[in-house]
């Protein structure tokens, strides 16, 4: 079971099914959204630098340390 490899999602395209891998879906994601940050750029309605500070935020908000025993 080691070997066998893991589907995300399983699409349907005119009737084809279609396995869709973690990998293939992350690196999916990832071009969507270097896409999108690229468009946001160029048309001037972010700049990197509030991308870079948002970016910061989130990362405090979402990867809080957690509590330990000792506290």
């Amino acid at each position: 079971m080691d070997g066998e490899k893991k589907f995300a999602l399983k699409m349907v395209i005119d009737g084809k099914e279609r396995l869709i891998s973690y990998e293939e879906l992350a690196l999916s994601n990832n071009l969507a959204q270097e896409s999108l940050v690229r468009l946001l750029i160029d048309k001037k309605i972010i700049k990197p630098g509030e991308l870079l500070d948002k970016m910061e935020e989130v990362r405090k908000e979402r990867y809080r340390a957690l509590p330990t025993d000792k506290e």
